[in-house]
């Protein structure tokens, strides 16, 4: 998935529709449903297209948001629902770059219409806990990855802990990060880590540059078991954490643990899901 500087979401919602679409949409669950788009022209030009089919909701009272723009605006208002505890289908049409979590744009879509045939998946975000050197607590949600980096010239040092056992007690170089499925195909493709299947149930350790151990080159593990990161000597060798898109600074541990009582759920055109999409991306060559 790809990050995102957008602005905070414009919503309205869709409510009533003229009989005829009304009878073409009479399957969909959704009645209520949410506009949202990112800053973009591309963005503000499709919202104001397609907020012609009818009046909308706010997010907080739809029964579906539907996004516009690219994978960063969606993992923004993913993240809106999980700060807020109330967690709706989210479908996305694709107005950014990439746009892995999206669906294909088409401005003569009836938006009850596609939703009507959509497939839903759902994936469950990582949680993670961080304390910093000046000894504040953090608590911060992850749909891709959570990523330790070091912050100034020097490389970081990290002690690696899986379950209940130290597995490398110090990992030089610029980093490590642990990617969900979801978001295995993003930064942690970029730093080579594997790539995994969304109902894989695992999680991708991945160093970042590494210089020792030279020859590791990262685990796949189950996403039942717990990780814990610690920065050592972090007076010279500072090192950030950053939560898919919100950062903490001078780091000292953070643990990590997927969520699976808490689940997003996006949806997908017929023939264009996610975990297509995931295998997919393993054959590409160019």
């Amino acid at each position: 998935m790809a990050t995102s500087s957008a602005k905070a979401p414009r919503a309205q919602g869709l409510a009533p529709m003229d009989d005829e679409r009304a009878k073409n949409a009479k399957d969909s669950r959704f009645e209520r449903i949410a506009l949202l788009a990112s800053e973009s022209p591309r963005a503000q030009e499709a919202r104001e297209h397609l907020s012609r089919q009818g009046d909308f909701v706010a997010l907080e009272e739809a029964d579906v948001a539907v996004v516009l723009g690219g994978d960063g605006f969606m993992l923004q208002i993913l993240h809106a629902m999980l700060d807020a505890g109330r967690i709706i289908p989210a479908y996305g049409m694709n107005l950014g770059t990439v746009g892995f979590l999206m669906n294909r744009y088409d401005k003569r879509a009836v938006i009850r219409n596609r939703l009507a045939r959509t497939k839903s998946k759902t994936i469950a975000p990582l949680r993670m806990h961080a304390t910093t050197q000046s000894g504040e607590s953090h608590a911060l949600w992850a749909i891709n990855e959570v990523s330790l980096l070091r912050e100034t010239r020097q490389t970081a040092w990290i002690e690696v802990t899986v379950g209940s056992r130290v597995r490398i007690q110090r990992l030089v170089g610029d980093g490590v990060l642990v990617a969900t499925p979801a978001g295995s195909t993003a930064y942690n493709l970029s730093a080579n880590g594997p790539i995994l299947p969304l109902d894989s149930e695992m999680l991708a350790l991945t160093p970042i540059s590494p210089f020792r151990p030279r020859r590791w080159k990262g685990a796949i593990l189950p996403d039942r078991m717990k990780i814990g990161l610690k920065v050592l000597d972090p007076g010279k060798r500072p090192v950030a954490a950053v939560a898919d898109q919100k950062e903490l600074r001078d780091i000292a541990d953070v643990s990590l643990t997927i969520e699976r009582s808490t689940q997003l759920e996006l949806l997908f055109d017929p023939g264009q899901s996610l975990e297509e999409r995931i295998v997919a991306e393993q054959f590409m060559t160019d």
